[in-house]
Formats: C-alpha cells, sequence, structure tokens
C-alpha cells in the first residue's frame, strides 16, 4: 500500500481508539462478541488470573501437589531418624534398630525419588499445556484485530510478548509453582520436626522469619519492575531484527550496516545494564537469607549445646534438630529465589494481560445478518475516518458503486484512496456515516463472510515460505488442483510456476523471493482468481512493475474484473484508462467525479495530475499516447 501511506502512517499509533470507542464506529461495544481472551476482569490480580488457567488441569495439579507432598514428607522423615539413629544405634549400640532404621532409610530416599518423578512429570505437563494454550489464545487474539491495534504496538514487541512473555509465564508455572508447594511442604514438615525437638528454638525462628521476608518482598517488586523493562528491551531488539533481516537489500544498498550493528549492539547493551540491575537485587536478597540463615544457625549450636552439656537433651535430638534446621535453610533459601522468578512471570504476565484486554475495534456483530454471496453494488454514505483527533483522513464522502463497474481512486499520495477502500473490508470502521453493500451495512455483517466477498490485489503482495499451490489456495484452502492450475493459467503465471523445483509444490521462498516482482503479483491474482469474490480491491497492483510485468499482470487482471465490482487505487493514469467512472481524492474529500474524458475537459485536478504525468514523458505516464491520452 506504498502508493497511499495515508493508512499506515506511523501517527496513527497515537489514536486513541479503533471504532470501540468512536461516536458511530462499527466497533460499538454493543455490536463486539464477548471477549474470549478476558479471563477476569480488570480489578483482579495477575496471579489469581495466571491461577484460572491451571483451573482445567486441577487434576493433573492434584496429583503433582499429592507427590510433593509425599516427597517432603520423605525429607523431613531423614531428619527426623537422627535422633534413634544416634541415641540408639551409636550410643547404646543397638543392632537390631540399625538393621529397621537402615530398610527405612532405603525405603524414605527410593520414596523420594519416586515422587520427585512424578511430581516433576504432572507439573512439566500442566506448565507446556498452559503455555500451548495461552500462546495460540494470544496470538488467536491479537490476529483478529484492526489495522488500528498494529499501529500502536510494533511486529516486534507482538513477537516478544508471544515468544518470550509466555516462555516466562512457563517457567512460572512449572518451576515456580511446583517449586514452591514442593518447599512449602518441605518447610512445612521440617518445621515440626523442629517444633517436635525443641519448641523453644523452632518458636525464636518462626519468629525470626518475618525479619528475612520483608526485605525480600521489597526486593521482588524491584525486581519485577525490571523485568518489564527487560521485556521491552527484548521486543526492541526482536524489531530491530525484524527490520534488518527483511530489509537486509535496503540497508546494504545505502551503506547502513554499520549504523544497524551499532543500533543493535546499543539494544544488546541496555538488556545487560538492565540484567545485571536484576542480578544485583538477586544477590542481595540471596545475602539477606544466608545472614539470617547463619544467626539462626549459631543461635542453635549456642543453644543446643548448652542443653547437651547441662544434660536436659540429647546429642541425638540437638543433631535431630541441626539436620531439619539445615535441610530447612535450602527451601527457604530456594522459595527466595523463586519468589524473584514469580516477580518476573507476573510481568510477563501483565503485558500479556494487557493485550488479552484489549478488545478488537473491529468485531462481528451478536447476530449478523443472513446473507449468501453479495452482488457487489458499493455505496459509502457521508463517511469521515482519522488515525488522530483532530486530523481527518477521510471527510464526509459519499460514493455509490454500481454492481459489474469499474471504478478508479486517483489524486495525490496521502489524499485518502487507501484509507477508503480499507474501510469496504472493514479494516477499520469509520468514525462516522456507513458502507453499505447492497443496501445492507456492512457492519451488521458477519466479518467472515464479508472478507471472503472482497479480493485483493495491492502493490506489496504478501506471499508465504511455502508452495505456489499453497499461496494460490489461501483465500480458498478447499480448491482442487484442477481449480488451482485453471487459476493460475488464467494469471499467466503456469508457466514460472512450472519452472521453480518442484513446479506447483516447489517453495517460492520468504515473502516470494524466488520469484520477482511480476510473478509474485501474477501469483496474487491467480490467489483472486481462485477465490472468486464478488468485489475486488486493485490497490496500485502494477505501479511498482516494470513494461513487460506489467503487461502481463494487466493481462491477468483483465481476466480477473470480468463481471467483478472492481475498486482500483492508482497513480498511474494509464491503469484506469478504461474505468467505467472515475473518483478524484484529495484531503480526503472527493473532489471530482466522472470519466476520462469528461475530467480532462474540466480542466481540474485530474487535468492537473494527466498534464504532471504527461510532462514526465510517455514511460514515466505508463504508456499515454501521442497526444496526451492514456
Amino acid at each position: 500500500m506504498k502508493g497511499d501511506s495515508d493508512g499506515m502512517r506511523p501517527g496513527g499509533a497515537g489514536r486513541a481508539g479503533g471504532g470501540a470507542d468512536r461516536p458511530g464506529g462499527g466497533g460499538d461495544a454493543r455490536q463486539a462478541p464477548p471477549l474470549r481472551g478476558r479471563l477476569f476482569g480488570p480489578d483482579n490480580s495477575d496471579a489469581r488470573r495466571l491461577a484460572a488457567l491451571l483451573r482445567p488441569h486441577a487434576g493433573t495439579l492434584a496429583l503433582a501437589m499429592l507427590s510433593m507432598g509425599f516427597a517432603a514428607l520423605s525429607t523431613a522423615g531423614m531428619a527426623w531418624l537422627i535422633k534413634p539413629l544416634l541415641d540408639q544405634v551409636f550410643f547404646k549400640q543397638d543392632l537390631s534398630l540399625l538393621n529397621g532404621l537402615t530398610l527405612v532409610t532405603l525405603a524414605v530416599y527410593s520414596s523420594t525419588g519416586v515422587f520427585s518423578f512424578f511430581q516433576s512429570y504432572f507439573m512439566n505437563k500442566v506448565g507446556y499445556t498452559v503455555v500451548n494454550e495461552l500462546r495460540v489464545r494470544l496470538y488467536s487474539h491479537i490476529a483478529g484485530q484492526s489495522l488500528v491495534f498494529f499501529h500502536r504496538h510494533s511486529s516486534g514487541e507482538l513477537i516478544g510478548r508471544v515468544v518470550n512473555d509466555v516462555s516466562l509465564i512457563q517457567s512460572s508455572v512449572t518451576q515456580v509453582v511446583t517449586g514452591m508447594v514442593l518447599d512449602v511442604c518441605k518447610v512445612a514438615g521440617l518445621m515440626a520436626v523442629l517444633a517436635l525437638r525443641d519448641p523453644l528454638l523452632a518458636l525464636i525462628g518462626v519468629f525470626a522469619m518475618p525479619v528475612a521476608v520483608w526485605p525480600i518482598a521489597r526486593f521482588g517488586r524491584r525486581l519485577r519492575r525490571l523485568a518489564t523493562g527487560s521485556q521491552l528491551i527484548m521486543g526492541r531488539l526482536i524489531t530491530v531484527l525484524t527490520e534488518t533481516l527483511q530489509g537486509v537489500r535496503a540497508v546494504q544498498s545505502n551503506n547502513r550496516t554499520d549504523y544497524e550493528i551499532r543500533r543493535f549492539a546499543g539494544e544488546c547493551r541496555n538488556s545487560v545494564d538492565n540484567l545485571m540491575r536484576a542480578v544485583t537485587v538477586k544477590s542481595l536478597s540471596s545475602s539477606v537469607m544466608e545472614i539470617v540463615g547463619g544467626v539462626c544457625v549459631a543461635a542453635v549450636i549456642w543453644h543446643g549445646g548448652r542443653s547437651v552439656i547441662a544434660g536436659t537433651s540429647t546429642p541425638g535430638t540437638f543433631f535431630s534438630f541441626m539436620t531439619a534446621l539445615l535441610l530447612l535453610y535450602e527451601p527457604l533459601k530456594r522459595l527466595t529465589r523463586l519468589h524473584n522468578e514469580a516477580q518476573q512471570g507476573l510481568s510477563a504476565a501483565r503485558r500479556i494481560f494487557d493485550i488479552l484486554d484489549t478488545p478488537p475495534a473491529v468485531a462481528s456483530p451478536e447476530s449478523p445478518l443472513k446473507l449468501e454471496r453479495l452482488r457487489g453494488e458499493i455505496e459509502f454514505r457521508d463517511v469521515s475516518f482519522s488515525y488522530e483527533p483532530g486530523r481527518p483522513a477521510l471527510a464526509g464522502i459519499s460514493l455509490r458503486i454500481p454492481q459489474g463497474s469499474l471504478t478508479a481512486l486517483v489524486g495525490p499520495s496521502g489524499g485518502g484512496k487507501t484509507t477508503l477502500a480499507n474501510l469496504l473490508p472493514r479494516f477499520y470502521d469509520p468514525d462516522e456515516g456507513e458502507v453499505l453493500i447492497d443496501g445492507a451495512p456492512v457492519s451488521r455483517m458477519d466479518l467472515t463472510f464479508l472478507r471472503s466477498q472482497i479480493a485483493l490485489v495491492s502493490q506489496e503482495t504478501t506471499l508465504f515460505d511455502a508452495s505456489a499451490r499453497h499461496n494460490i489456495a489461501y483465500g480458498r484452502p478447499g480448491a482442487t488442483d484442477a481449480e488451482i492450475r485453471a487459476a493460475a493459467d488464467a494469471a499467466l503465471a503456469t508457466a514460472f510456476i512450472e519452472e521453480l523445483e518442484g513446479g506447483f509444490e516447489g517453495s517460492v521462498g520468504e515473502m516470494g523471493m524466488k520469484l520477482s516482482g511480476g510473478q509474485r503479483q501474477r501469483l496474487a491474482v491467480a490467489r483472486a482468481i481462485l477465490k472468486d469474490a464478488p468485489i475486488l480491491v486493485l490497490d496500485e497492483a502494477t505501479s511498482a512493475l516494470d513494461a513487460e510485468s506489467e503487461r502481463y499482470v494487466q493481462e491477468a487482471l483483465d481476466v480477473l474484473t470480468e463481471g467483478r465490482t472492481t475498486l482500483v487505487i492508482a497513480h498511474r493514469l494509464s491503469t484506469v484508462r478504461r474505468a467505467d467512472r472515475i473518483v478524484v481524492v484529495k484531503g480526503g474529500r472527493i473532489v471530482e467525479d466522472g470519466d476520462h474524458e469528461s475530467l480532462l475537459a474540466l480542466g481540474g485536478e485530474y487535468f492537473r495530475l494527466h498534464a504532471t504525468q504527461f510532462a514526465e514523458g510517455p514511460a514515466s505516464a505508463g504508456g499515454l499516447d501521442g497526444e496526451g491520452r492514456p
């Protein structure tokens, strides 16, 4: 759509809403269906919304937690066994108890291994399943947004949210949830051992825990902010990569490789700086736990040693208490680390929920009109539209296009031609006025049905890294091989397709890089022919082609436009010479309307455009004849 950049200018990013919040917009909330991506209202916590993702997997989650509980009990059991091992076996030399304790120890460790396997298996199954569901839900929600949404969010940012942010949530679901549940169970079991061995010291430990928890919570909040910054930086990194790799020819031809390398390196440095700040916070929280742990161990040694010396306790009780305390230290330390990781997961969740909570500006109505194939009579009725408040792209446009006619939109760049055409398949909804087909408002039609009735061939042909067959059948996936070949024949594309390695099953490369510009356009024309829609929009479909390629594509377009209501957007006036009607759009308004001869005779804007192209020579004019007529 380079021919009319008003539809994609960066200024669109600042637009407050796509239609859901505009008076009269077709995206009115009363017409929008319930948002599938929304989990809870905006006043619920992100943690609660994450928990809702686990609810469908409650059975598997229960098995995992049951396994965690048994594994934690095994750990507490080892600490409990220290007392009889020391007091009865080593001091009283009870051989029969030694044999029994040996078997019990073997059973405890074996059960720990078995239950650890099951908890790991079940939790990872839940984690990967939830992540897959969330990633598909997020992608589906993004794919259903209007073009206004993509003005506000770069592709790199969205890729970062679908890939990186969802992966962080997967870590939270599996590692954090698993670790926290397991370690909490271990802490509970070991605290029970401590309480039974020495209630006084256990009570002191319980009161000492908040001293460590308070700074750790502070560190967690700081880490969450740093995690958000890290994810934003990663989004910018992906944006730089996407732009430079897709535009590598522009980068190299303009000798900007070194600049792009510096730009990428700068974002990498920002990432490292942010990560090091996060490392500092994590290290500080770990250090706090080390200090608190050291104080507790020192207190136990002092108190326990005095008790054993005084004869009020046994060595077995002391070492059982010490073992439980040392075993308790590790899960507490892990809980600190897991708390930090949970903050990163919650930060990623907030970014994902921000997207899921953005309702589509354009959506199918709850009760769409029941229609069969459209005839193709189009009407724009007093339509106004703006990308930014106070800067209208279209203002009060009224235009009726009869069924089966060919209407051309011409005018200077930025005049509103592409914007007007984009209202037809509801890539946007107007701020005011209505767009109608066959007398029915498009806002009352099912979106899938509406777009199935419109074929689009633009200057920027989108092809996928797949077979020629797949690309032609993209708009009609159920087409037969014979129908696909017939469409390729009509588009004059069969010859070059068969020269591909694999023919119709051969790959055309990423963005069709294995094909020339004219071949890519003919493949797009074949796609539109196969779609067999009653309405056709040609947006600068031949403007970037050389004369020979344009001739082939124009022949293919002649086949495509036969019997269809066609809207042609063009700067090169040669492409509209046979139009039934030519509409001149300038400054978001229709300034002239008529056929070629009458508009030339009028001596207005069309005459000026025509004279400008003729003055630049026949080549620039796209084939003007000796009298200046296209």
